[in-house]
């Protein structure tokens, strides 16, 4: 009973640690390469991040529990932009509006949105096969090489004067750090959950998704707090893409996935859509949306608790 509690708190710590190094040094390495933070955010950190998203639904298909693995993807998108953009939302609800006005956020929203299209449309088809994991893979590989043409680059005098590669290793130590701390926290709050006998889909729905979302969740507050509202926001998108096209589509070419109930697409797809509400571009509708975000997720996890 002891070792889940224990493994909890220590990946607990190593997230809150690991993310306010992240943060730092991706600050650093988008000024010293002459990229914006935002696309920093869109890319290395939304990546680095979703590795727990990526090894943990990887190794329940592999294991044959495709409901905890479709449950941790579903549940990761919804708790990123419930969850984490709802709490950015009523922290610097100000910051959020005016960053949520730029053409390059605009364009990662859209993103997102249109990936969570593209994985509905293909969960008509009832599984998720080799051909879906050519789509997503390839529609990946577009978004990528788009991203770098298509970015805003900071003006000169704000380049950081540290060496790019101390950059680069704060930052490669701070999503190691993160990624330790997420896996540990996610072993030991599964072993709890599993004393309280939890079903299959809900703890990849909510405990494990929560769980590989804290890397998210830490590193977006983190650079809300330091004001580097475009890289909270970059992250949070940039994931979404990153859990959708690439972790479905990867494992889409080695496992017939089962598609989620109807149901649960609806709930995605409506959370995704209420990103847009975010481009109006005032701090009063921002504070609002975040409430509500938080508020809609509390009542997701307890409605589904409540079948369970």
């Amino acid at each position: 009973m002891l070792l889940p509690f224990l493994l909890f708190i220590a990946g607990l710590l190593l997230l809150v640690k690991g993310a306010d190094i992240t943060v730092d040094g991706a600050k650093d390495v988008a000024l010293g390469m002459g990229l914006s933070p935002l696309f920093v955010g869109t890319t290395v950190i939304a990546f680095g991040t979703s590795l727990p998203e990526l090894v943990v639904t990887t190794e329940a298909f592999s294991l044959g529990n495709f409901s905890v693995g479709m449950g941790n993807i579903i549940g990761s998108n919804i708790a990123n932009i419930a969850l984490i953009l709802g709490i950015c939302a009523l922290v610097r609800p100000d910051a959020i509006s005016r960053e949520s006005g730029k053409m390059n956020v605009q364009r990662d929203m859209v993103i997102m949105i249109l990936a969570t299209g593209l994985f509905i449309l293909f969960s008509l088809r009832a599984t998720l096969d080799i051909i879906t994991g050519i789509v997503f893979l390839t529609s990946f590989c577009l978004i990528l090489i788009r991203l770098p043409r298509l970015e805003e680059k900071p003006d000169a005098v704000t380049c950081t004067p540290r060496p790019l590669k101390y950059s680069l290793a704060i930052t490669v130590l701070g999503i190691f750090l993160v990624i330790t701390g997420a896996h540990l926290l996610l072993a030991g709050a599964v072993d709890i959950a599993r004393l309280f006998l939890v079903p299959e889909f809900l703890i990849g729905f909510s405990l494990v998704a929560i769980g590989t979302s804290l890397p998210e969740l830490a590193t977006s507050v983190a650079a809300t707090l330091k004001g580097s509202i475009d890289l909270a926001v970059g992250n949070v998108l940039g994931s979404n893409i990153f859990n959708l096209i690439f972790i479905l589509g990867l494992n889409s070419l080695f496992f017939i996935l089962p598609v989620p109930v109807p149901w649960n697409l609806v709930i995605l797809l409506a959370f995704s859509l209420a990103v847009l509400i975010l481009v109006f571009q005032q701090s009063a509708i921002t504070r609002t949306w975040g409430a509500v975000m938080l508020g809609a997720y509390v009542g997701c996890i307890m409605m589904l608790f409540g079948f369970s």
